[in-house]
Order: C-alpha cells, then sequence, then structure tokens
C-alpha cells in the first residue's frame, strides 16, 4: 500500500503544470513607422517598424522598451509580427499575427536573462483606438 501512495503522489506531481508566470506591461506606440511597397497607403507586404516605450501595468514607471516589425499579410486586416521586450531581468520574444481590430494572441517564442527558454503566450490589447498604446499581457511558462 505505500509503494501505490508513493507512487499516486509522484503521479499526481508530474501530471500537475507548474504554475504560470503573469507578466502585464503597457507599450506607448510612439516611433511606430510604415515603409509601402505599392501605391496604395496599405498594401500586402508593407513593413510596420517600432522601437516603443514599455511601461508598469499601472502605466507609471518606464520599465524597458521593445523593438521589431511586422509585415502587412492581409490587407485592412492583419499583420505578421515578431518583437522583443527589452526588461533589465532579460527579454521576451514574441511572433504571431496583429489584428487590425480587436484582442490578438501571439506565441511567446523565447527569452533571455530571467526569461531564459521562456514559452507561452501574450495577449494584445489595444487601450484606445488610436493605436498610442497596448496592453501586453504574458503568461509564461
Amino acid at each position: 500500500m505505500l509503494k501505490f501512495a508513493t507512487w499516486l503522489v509522484v503521479a499526481t506531481f508530474l501530471a500537475t503544470p507548474a504554475l504560470a508566470e503573469q507578466l502585464t506591461v503597457v507599450e506607448h506606440a510612439t516611433s511606430d513607422a510604415t515603409a509601402s511597397i505599392g501605391k496604395m497607403k496599405d498594401n500586402r507586404g508593407d513593413v510596420l517598424t517600432f522601437a516603443n516605450p514599455i511601461f508598469d501595468a499601472a502605466n507609471k514607471t518606464q520599465l524597458g522598451t521593445d523593438n521589431g516589425f511586422c509585415i502587412r499579410t492581409v490587407v485592412g486586416q492583419a499583420f505578421e509580427c515578431i518583437w522583443t521586450l527589452k526588461l533589465a531581468a532579460g527579454q521576451i520574444t514574441t511572433e504571431g499575427p496583429f489584428h487590425d481590430a480587436g484582442d490578438t494572441a501571439m506565441a511567446v517564442t523565447g527569452g533571455t536573462g530571467k526569461y531564459s527558454g521562456a514559452k507561452g503566450e501574450m495577449l494584445l490589447h489595444a487601450r484606445d483606438a488610436k493605436g498610442t498604446a497596448y496592453d501586453f499581457k504574458y503568461t509564461l511558462k
């Protein structure tokens, strides 16, 4: 019976997922620039670049910066993006779609320092209709 109880405790521990780390920051989209490749204002293949300040969840204290780019994949609807969040404890890389309307879930593809080997997801939420600030809600595993 003792062997069964020990096995049950070990099996339960192995089957229980590790607690995910939550991190919420606010991006101030102050440097966004788009290079158009066509004659229209919005073209498939346009490149959006940015390197913006990042603030705490209360939007009071600057914690770091981000740096990245997006390529327009569906005119008027979506970009595909790659960027790095740079904080004092390390960096977190993110990749995925950015939709013109509504929230977007993106994959966390890695990190450095405290975030070395990070995986998980980031939910991107526009704070206003102008696209001047965004909430980044990370769930890291």
